[in-house]
Parts: C-alpha cells; sequence; structure tokens
C-alpha cells in the first residue's frame, strides 16, 4: 500500500470519527423540552374581601321634644359630656304652665259636680227602694250621677296629660354619653307634629365604635361573624385600624342596579382617633391560615405527554382508574425520571397557589408545565430604497 493511500484512508477515518463526536455532542435541538417542576411548600394563606364603609358609634340616641313650643335654655353644645339624668334643655313652660292650671280648675269643677251628684243619688235611691220616688226621678238621678262620674274621670286623664307636658318641657339625657349634634338653638320654635324634632344627638361611648360597611352581592358569601378585619382612614393614612365582623345584616340595598349588604365591623377607639363620619376602606379577612402545605395551581391542571417526557429520558406511570372529582384532583409527583400520579384533596386558593389538605408531604416536588421552546427566527423587513437609512447601517459592509 503506498504512502498516499494510507493518508487518503487515515484522513476518512478522522472525518468518521468526528463525525460521529459531533452527533454525540451535539447541543440539544432548537426545539428542545423543558419540563418545568417545583417543590411543595408551607405558606400563609390569605384571602380578603375589600369594601367602604361609615365609621358609627355603636349606641346613638337622638333626643327630641313630644311638646311645641320656644326653647328657653341650652346648656350643652358639642363635644361635652353628659350624664344619664342630666338637665340638658328646657322649653318656654308658660303656655305650658296655663294649660296646667286650666285643667286642675277643670278637673276641681268636674270633682265637685261629680260629688253632688253622687249625694243626690244616694239620697233619691233610698226613698226609691222605700217607694217615696217615682222610676223617673231614680233613673234622672242615676244619669246625671254616671254624667258627673265620666266627666270626672276625663278631667283626671287630661290633668295627668297637661302634667305629662309639663314635663317634657324639662330635657335630659337619656344615657350616659358625649353631645356630638345639636340642631337648635336658643329661642328656636320647635313644632312636633307628625314626627318628633330632634334637638340633640348623643354617642354613648366614643372609644367604642363601629363600621358600617357596605359588601357586594358578589362576596357577601364569604363573610361570617367573628372575623378579622382592618382598615383605613383618610383622617390617618399611616395607621391600620383593627375590628372584628359583629354582624352581617340581611336586608339588601340596591342603587344604580349594584346590590350590597351591610356588615358591621366592630372596633376599638382607646385613643378617639375615629370619628363619627369618617369613610372606611375595609380590608374582610375571610380566610387565614399558617402553615399551609401548597403547590402551584398550575400543577393541578398539568397532563403528562408521553412523547415529550421520551425525549428528556423520563416516563410517566399509568393514572388510576378513579378519576378527580370535587375536590379530589390529580397532581404529577417527580420521582427520578418517573412521574407518578397523586390524588390529592385541595383546599383554599391563594394567588398563584393551592393549599394541599391531603395526599403530599413536605419535600415532594411535582410537576407543573411541559413544553417544546422554539427558537424563532427575526423576519426580515423589506425597506423602501427612498426610505433614509437608519443610523449606523450606513456603514455597514455591503
Amino acid at each position: 500500500m503506498t504512502t498516499k493511500r494510507k493518508q487518503w484512508i487515515l484522513a476518512g477515518c478522522l472525518v468518521v470519527v468526528a463525525a460521529g463526536c459531533w452527533l454525540l455532542l451535539r447541543p440539544a435541538k432548537d426545539s428542545g423540552i423543558t419540563l418545568e417542576t417545583a417543590p411543595t411548600e408551607r405558606i400563609k394563606i390569605s384571602n380578603s374581601v375589600q369594601a367602604t364603609g361609615t365609621v358609627e358609634p355603636v349606641t346613638e340616641v337622638e333626643v327630641g321634644t313630644q311638646v311645641s313650643g320656644i326653647i328657653d335654655k341650652l346648656y350643652v353644645d358639642y363635644n361635652d359630656v353628659v350624664k344619664a339624668g342630666q338637665l340638658i334643655a328646657e322649653m318656654d313652660k308658660v303656655t305650658l304652665q296655663a294649660e296646667l292650671e286650666s285643667a286642675q280648675a277643670e278637673e276641681a269643677s268636674c270633682k265637685t259636680q261629680y260629688e253632688y251628684q253622687l249625694k243626690n243619688y244616694t239620697r233619691t235611691r233610698t226613698l226609691h227602694e222605700k217607694e217615696l220616688v217615682s222610676d223617673a226621678e231614680y233613673d234622672e238621678a242615676f244619669y246625671l250621677y254616671e254624667t258627673a262620674r265620666n266627666a270626672y274621670e276625663q278631667a283626671k286623664a287630661a290633668m295627668v296629660k297637661v302634667e305629662r307636658n309639663l314635663g317634657y318641657a324639662t330635657i335630659t339625657s337619656p344615657i350616659d354619653g358625649v353631645v356630638i349634634s345639636r340642631a337648635v338653638e336658643e329661642g328656636q320654635t320647635v313644632a312636633a307634629g307628625f314626627e318628633t324634632p330632634t334637638l340633640f344627638t348623643i354617642a354613648n361611648d366614643l372609644t367604642q365604635m363601629q363600621v358600617v360597611a357596605d359588601v357586594d352581592e358578589a362576596d357577601i358569601g364569604q363573610v361570617r361573624d367573628g372575623q378579622r378585619v382592618s382598615f383605613t382612614v383618610d383622617a390617618y393614612p399611616d395607621d391600620t385600624f383593627e375590628g372584628v365582623v359583629e354582624q352581617v345584616r340581611l336586608e339588601a340595598t340596591t342603587e344604580s342596579s349594584v346590590v350590597t349588604y351591610e356588615v358591621v365591623i366592630t372596633a376599638h377607639n382607646p385613643d378617639l382617633k375615629l370619628k363619627p363620619g369618617l369613610t372606611a376602606t375595609v380590608t374582610i379577612y375571610t380566610l387565614e391560615k399558617e402553615n399551609a402545605l401548597s403547590v402551584p395551581t398550575r400543577a393541578l391542571r398539568f397532563v403528562p405527554d408521553a412523547a415529550l417526557l421520551a425525549e428528556l429520558g423520563m416516563t410517566a406511570e399509568a393514572e388510576a382508574e378513579h378519576a378527580a372529582s370535587g375536590s379530589k384532583r390529580t397532581v404529577w409527583v417527580v420521582n427520578g425520571t418517573t412521574l407518578e400520579p397523586r390524588l390529592v384533596t385541595a383546599g383554599a386558593v391563594s394567588g398563584d397557589r393551592t393549599e394541599i389538605l391531603e395526599g403530599l408531604d413536605d419535600g415532594d416536588v411535582v410537576a407543573v408545565e411541559m413544553a417544546a421552546a422554539t427558537t424563532a427566527t427575526q423576519p426580515s423587513v423589506e425597506r423602501s430604497p427612498f426610505m433614509p437609512t437608519p443610523p449606523g447601517e450606513g456603514n455597514k459592509k455591503k
């Protein structure tokens, strides 16, 4: 064999070896397969409902008057602290006192007439029993007696009414509290007609407040008594106040086709920052769980593709016959080069993660998503020869 022929044989062997090395060591195709996995994690699950409401006193009483007249004296003003039974206002009593004296005179007159007719009836009855007077005289005496008695009873009832009206002219506080509103001035005339005019509004205890929040009908099903609440008010943007759901009212309110329900939230107000009428932005925590085992929500929707797994050198075990339903879902746990199906019980959803109540343990790694990534080529853009050349392209090598 000549030297030249040996050289050609050696060159061919080198080409074959190089081609084999390239086939073995070449990088993956541009459309490579990726399998995204994620381990189970312990997280805090917190779901909430947003709403707006108004800060109000827990107990608020409107003090009015049941008689018409002129406000004679006012003894309290805005923000004054009052006690139950304390005198807070008086109305002009001249007219009411005159009515009382007139009623007293009428009562005395009716009493005199009643006593006279009683004596007359007693005498006539005695004589009638002895058959000394006729039945007509007896009936007339009895009639006059009954008329006088009824008139006397009516006068006594009128007397009670006048005395009560005179008592209404002295206005006292019904509860211990703080005056948050005063609607009248001294000398002002108030008329108690079909409704009682309000003179004062008294709040019982401003250290205990409540927020009446309007919750949308789509969220009201998640709200329960006793749930934790946090809220802020514009007056103190850096402060967050805490409260508790006290009551979910059943009456619905419809405004502009939007249905809402009132939720009453109690809150402590020891420093008196919360004032009646403030608008509150409310967050009601409908679900709170600490140290909950969770996986990405996408893992519950993952379905393995045998062909794609084969390109990764992995396999998937056969799924159990029982199908996932309700809160039961199937996730695929990574065990070396094998995906094992695991039936789990799903719980609450928080963001992009779902709580797993049973079926998984700490440290399990689940498959989340599988995809074939393709490399996109930059499309060529035709350019008009009459268009100006972008900066820098004029110097490119032609």
